[in-house]
C-alpha cells in the first residue's frame, strides 16, 4: 500500500535564490531570497515534500556545465540544510528549442511549461511507494511557464513576484495562478499553509 504525500514544487531560479540575469554556473553567484529558506522550512515542518523543477537552458547554450548546474544545486541544498529546509530532489531540463544539441534534444519534454520534470518526480516518488497527491500539490515560480507547467501537471500553481515577476504577462495571456505572492514565504505563510 502507498502512502500518499503532498509535493511543493518550486522553480529555482527567481524564487528560491536571486535571479542574477545570468545563468548561475558558480556557488559563489547563489544568493537565496530572504525569506525562502523560512518558507521551505515551514513546509517541511507540515508535512510536504520539496522538490525542484528547474529549466537550466544555459547547459544546451554552453554557458554552464551540467557538473556546474550539479554543484550549484548541491550548494543550494547545503544552504538550505542550514534551515533545515532542504529539498527531497532537484530536475533541472538542459535543452532549449533555439539551441539544439544532439545530447540535450531529448529532454526538450521536460522544458518549462512542459511537465516532463514533474511527471519524472511524480513517477520516481511512486517508485519509492509514495503516491503523489495532485490536489494538495503545489508549483511555485516567477514566470508564466511556471503556473502553465503547474496548471497542465494538475497541480495548484502560486506565482510569486520575485524573479521575473511576470504578473502582467499571465494576465495579458490569461493565464490565472492560483495566488499570487510576492515572495515564497508569502505564498507558503498566507496560502499554502493558511
Amino acid at each position: 500500500m502507498s502512502e500518499t504525500i503532498r509535493v511543493l514544487f518550486l522553480d529555482r531560479d527567481g524564487t528560491i535564490n536571486e535571479d542574477t540575469g545570468s545563468y548561475i554556473a558558480e556557488n559563489h553567484q547563489l544568493k537565496i531570497i530572504p525569506g525562502a529558506a523560512e518558507a521551505m522550512a515551514l513546509a517541511r515542518a507540515a508535512g510536504f515534500r520539496i522538490v525542484v523543477v528547474t529549466n537550466q537552458a544555459g547547459i544546451a547554450r554552453g554557458i554552464a556545465t551540467v557538473e556546474q548546474v550539479e554543484e550549484v544545486n548541491r550548494y543550494l541544498n547545503e544552504l538550505l540544510s542550514a534551515h533545515e529546509a532542504a529539498y527531497d530532489s532537484c530536475y533541472y531540463c538542459p535543452s532549449h528549442p533555439l539551441y539544439p544539441h544532439p545530447e540535450y534534444d531529448r529532454y526538450k519534454d521536460c522544458r518549462k511549461p512542459a511537465t516532463g520534470m514533474v511527471d519524472r518526480a511524480i513517477a520516481d516518488f511512486r517508485s519509492g511507494g509514495y503516491e503523489v497527491d495532485r490536489s494538495a500539490s503545489f508549483f511555485v515560480g516567477d514566470k508564466m511557464v511556471d503556473v502553465e507547467c503547474g496548471m497542465a501537471a494538475s497541480l495548484r500553481p502560486i506565482l510569486v513576484r520575485t524573479g521575473h515577476n511576470e504578473e502582467e504577462v499571465c494576465r495579458e495571456h490569461g493565464i490565472v495562478p492560483e495566488f499570487i505572492a510576492d515572495d515564497l514565504y508569502q505564498a507558503v505563510t498566507s496560502h499554502i499553509l493558511a
